[in-house]
């Protein structure tokens, strides 16, 4: 029974997500309340949902600071710079914007943390998308599909899990595995130049006023002598624009030019205690909103104007998160998790045992998209693994194949960065889905055969 409940539970969010009868944070809060009570949970689903909020609010504290702290450098202009420059770069080529989206979403990815990569590539970037007229759907597919690929990286979350899970070095798991990301990314990029003619014939080639360049945010792209999206404007395939920030206004009040190398300290040092992992991400980012709001705006009616621009994001991203809270807790506290594990054990024939590194690959795609990373590495994991010793399949072979459906999971409305992204890129999830699902299976199903090929993931 709990079987059954748990796939009807994801089968109804999904439903409701897809076909856009609901929103995100209705069908998180609603769905696993209704099917949490028909599980038995009975009263007890309050402590369930309370657990699960306990072990996200963490990430609800990081995303609420870490908006503040990007939204306050854009404010102050601190990537204007890197706008022009990549104006002056991209021009009036759709698939250069796409492409360059995809590189610079690649090398901010080394961070390991997947909402700091999606604000610095969406602050960045968005402008240019809505003043070519590019759909916003493309930078999140692209810069999803380049985070979900690199997130196999040991300081990225979940190969330090599996290889906790089964008490083996990460290394052993992830250096084997650098091939296998080499190709995705390549797929990545593949992907990118496609969607980047796609959007080059569908907008046709856009007369580049030089004056863009020069004033970083004022002017307008023109199609046919018509202007065709000044910043803030267009873009988006739902009809919404940017809710991040409207545009790299060059004479905003908030700019603070003489403090830009300040500012460029400050968000060096950030990133690099970032990957130091000295302190917990979301103190982090506490310590640093504040020092940039103390510095930038001194005035304390300045530093609540400067929260306040930014509110409806947090609003949007924080509520997402609280309520996916609910499905997790959920998942877990009712046991759907472990049942739906020991079926899919059950269903596979004794014959197939030889092959289940391959199916843990295989089977990683879909689990680490409807439960989280923590749910799949320490619930389910272990127990494949140890069926798998019985065939003379070892751990880290197995550990190897279950990083391989990362660039799905990223992708998951549970993976509260990829809420971020959608949210500050003004697309729904239902937009982002259509287009990037069946791409990051494609990514996901190429890191799995370059490893059997490579024979890092045994196969029989």
């Amino acid at each position: 029974m709990l079987v059954i409940l748990g796939f009807l539970m994801v089968a109804a969010f999904m439903f409701l997500i897809l076909t856009k009868r609901a929103t995100p944070v209705v069908a998180l809060t609603l769905v696993p309340f209704i099917f949490g009570l028909l599980a038995g949970a009975g009263l007890g689903i309050g402590d369930m949902i309370t657990d699960g909020i306990k072990s996200l609010a963490p990430t609800a504290a990081l995303l609420f600071f870490a908006i503040i702290f990007f939204g306050i450098m854009i404010d102050v202009g601190l990537f204007d710079p890197l706008v022009r420059g990549i104006l002056r770069l991209v021009r009036n080529d759709p698939m250069k914007l796409v492409v360059g989206t995809a590189i610079l979403a690649m090398v901010v990815s080394l961070d390991g943390d997947g909402s700091t990569t999606f604000i610095i590539v969406t602050s960045a970037l968005l402008p240019l998308y809505l003043k070519l007229g590019v759909s916003p759907v493309i930078l999140t597919v692209v810069a999803g599909l380049a985070n979900g690929t690199m997130n196999i990286i040991p300081w990225g979350g979940p190969t330090v899990r599996a290889a906790s899970a089964l008490g083996i070095s990460p290394s052993d798991v992830f250096v084997p595995m650098v091939p296998s990301m080499i190709v995705g990314l390549i797929i990545v990029l593949l992907f990118a130049v496609h969607l980047g003619i796609m959007e080059r014939r569908r907008i046709g080639k856009l007369i580049y006023e030089p004056e863009l360049v020069a004033s970083g945010g004022g002017g307008s792209i023109r199609k046919g002598g018509k202007a065709t999206g000044g910043a803030g404007t267009g873009g988006s395939d739902n009809g919404e624009s940017g809710q991040f920030f409207d545009g790299l206004d060059p004479n905003r009040d908030t700019l603070r030019p003489k403090l830009l190398w300040f500012n460029a300290a400050l968000t060096v040092i950030l990133l690099v205690i970032l990957v130091m992992d000295i302190l917990p991400i979301p103190v982090l980012f506490m310590i640093a909103a504040s020092i940039a709001l103390t510095v930038n705006f001194p005035k304390v009616k300045e530093q609540g104007d400067a929260i306040a621009r930014h509110s409806s994001s947090i609003v949007s991203v924080v509520a997402m998160v609280l309520a996916a809270a609910i499905l997790t807790g959920v998942f877990q506290g009712t046991g759907m998790v472990e049942a739906m594990a020991e079926w899919l054990l059950n269903v596979i024939p004794s014959g197939m045992g030889p092959y289940l590194a391959v199916i843990t690959g295989i089977l990683s795609i879909p689990l680490t998209f409807f439960m989280t990373n923590d749910a799949f590495y320490f619930g389910i994991l272990p127990v494949l693994t140890e069926t798998a010793s019985k065939y003379g399949i070892d751990p880290v072979e197995m550990a190897r194949a279950s990083i391989t459906g990362q660039p799905v999971h990223l992708q998951s409305p549970l993976v509260p960065a990829i809420l971020l992204l959608v949210t500050l890129a003004g697309v729904s999830l239902a937009d982002h889905h259509k287009k990037v699902l069946w791409r990051a299976v494609v990514v996901s199903l190429a890191m799995l055969a370059v490893g059997i090929v490579l024979g890092q993931i045994p196969f029989g």
